[in-house]
């Protein structure tokens, strides 16, 4: 358990990471800093492409510090480990992860985790998929999706919120409807823990190794 740890949360900015903290909360963690990953750049987060704005723009809404650090993928290792030194030498403890039950994600966050003495914790560990999604709609998230694996889903998915029709849509493409293995990805831009939603506006669609990405921005009009 996580009763009363200051924490920092793995932050992708999507649904299962978003979901994660929450709980976290609620079973009584002290959130201190979000983390998340970015390109070498760092000018679009990892896996999701979102940019640094609408991170930020999260971590505002719940009131939690975001740090961000930059990597390829073949260093994306150390660079994880630094930012775990430099909170371990703040205090923090603990780290919260989004992981359902795949364990080589499992494994490389244990394992990561253990060379910096930082305890990982996985509120959603072991839920049934389907539940993670129940979850987050009976608590009001909303999740966009931003990402989807072309040989999984069409494009017309892109800038869908999830709802059970969404998610009864997906499952007839015969695939898990959490996309847990990479099937989509979502930004959250509201919840139960978020002071203000999130603005967003789309500018078209990038296709780049076997994904398609919608182009998120923030719209600074609405802040």
């Amino acid at each position: 358990m996580i009763d009363q740890q200051p924490f920092f949360s793995s932050w992708s900015g999507g649904k299962d990471s978003t979901l994660a903290f929450f709980k976290a909360c609620q079973q009584g963690g002290h959130p201190v800093k979000l983390v998340t990953m970015f390109e070498e750049n760092e000018e679009r987060s990892r896996s999701h492409a979102l940019p640094i704005e609408v991170l930020e723009a999260q971590a505002e809404a719940i009131g939690v510090p975001l740090i961000i650090k930059g990597a390829s993928w073949d260093q994306y290792e150390n660079a994880f480990l630094e930012v775990l030194q430099g909170l371990k030498r703040e205090g923090i403890t603990h780290g919260v992860f989004g992981d359902i039950d795949l364990e080589p994600h499992l494994e490389w966050v244990e394992t990561t985790c253990s060379k910096v003495a930082i305890t990982p914790y996985h509120p959603l560990w072991k839920m049934e998929r389907r539940a993670v999604l129940d979850e987050l709609l009976l608590h009001g998230f909303e999740c966009v999706i931003i990402v989807v694996k072309d040989e999984k889903l069409p494009q017309s998915f892109l800038g869908k919120t999830l709802s059970k029709k969404v998610i009864e849509e997906i499952e007839q493409f015969d695939i898990d409807a959490c996309g847990e293995e990479g099937e989509f990805h979502t930004v959250v831009v509201n919840g139960p823990n978020f002071s203000k939603r999130i603005p967003l506006h789309f500018e078209g669609i990038h296709a780049e190794s076997g994904y398609s990405f919608l182009k998120v921005k923030l719209n600074e009009d609405e802040k």
